[in-house]
Order: structure tokens, then sequence, then C-alpha cells
């Protein structure tokens, strides 16, 4: 049994974007789930951009508040107390577009997430395309490599 307290910072790069991220994976000991803790302010989002893990299922478990999920099928509303599932493959941005701080859970399995993609615009070709995102060990900074031109499209440094 391990046990954490979600208000102690989580290690490791991220570009999660969120106003508090909270890794607890780790700490925890999870060997096959992924498991963070995020709050996000009004006009803020968890995750760099609009994407879609291409080797793994998020579930997104709203502890406060009320979280906006951006998809394919358009803006889901998500309220304190209520979940939403994105099977591999679903692009989605978890945003909070109302007046007061949002927490949520953020699940995701398997652990270990690498096949991240986002779907923004690229300056090389000129239009929105999908980017593979790459961490840069070297450099330290995340890349969105596009898979049009194959150009880095745009560089994060993690939190």
């Amino acid at each position: 049994m391990e046990r954490v307290d979600i208000r102690e910072d989580g290690a490791g790069p991220s570009i999660a974007e969120a106003d508090v991220y909270r890794r607890l994976s780790k700490p925890l000991g999870t060997e096959e789930l992924a498991l963070n803790y995020a709050e996000i302010e009004p006009d803020g989002q968890l995750g760099f951009d609009y994407h879609r893990h291409r080797d793994q299922e998020e579930v997104f478990v709203v502890t406060g508040g009320t979280v906006t999920f951006e998809t394919e099928d358009g803006d889901v509303r998500v309220g304190e107390g209520e979940a939403i599932r994105f099977g591999p493959d679903e692009f989605q941005l978890a945003t909070n577009r109302d007046d007061e701080r949002a927490t949520l859970l953020a699940l995701g399995a398997p652990r270990g997430s690498r096949e991240i993609q986002y779907r923004r615009a690229c300056p090389t070709c000129e239009e929105e395309t999908l980017q593979d995102l790459e961490f840069d060990r070297e450099r330290a900074v995340f890349e969105g490599v596009c898979t049009e031109c194959g150009e880095v499209a745009v560089e994060v440094e993690p939190s």
C-alpha cells in the first residue's frame, strides 16, 4: 500500500499547462496506470493543445467546478462528480471556461504513453497538420514534429 498527498509536487517533465499539476503514479507505485491531479484556473487548460494518445485511453473525473472538453464531436461540459472517457486516437483538450477554479483527476492506461499527436498549425506547411510529440533529451524540450513536412513546428519547454 502507498499513500500520497496530492498537494505535493510530482516529478518529471510535463507540458500539462494546468495551474497546478501533480503526478501521482510514481509516488503511488502504479505500474500500468497513470494518475495525475490538476487544477485549472478560469480560461486555463490541461494539456498543451488539442491532442490524442495513440496508445492510451484516458478517464477524467471532475472533482470541482466544470471542465469543457473540446472533442471531434463538439464541446462537452463535464461537471463536478462526473467523468468522461477518451479511447486511444480520440482527440481532446480540457479547458476551464467558467468563472471558478476546476479540479480533476486524470487517469490513463497504459501508463507511460509516448505516442501523442497534436493537431495544430505548422508554420512550414502554412496549414493545420498532425504533429508527433517528441522529447529531445539533449536540449530538454518537447518538439512537435509535423507529419506532413517532417519539420519541427513547435518547441515547448517542460514545466
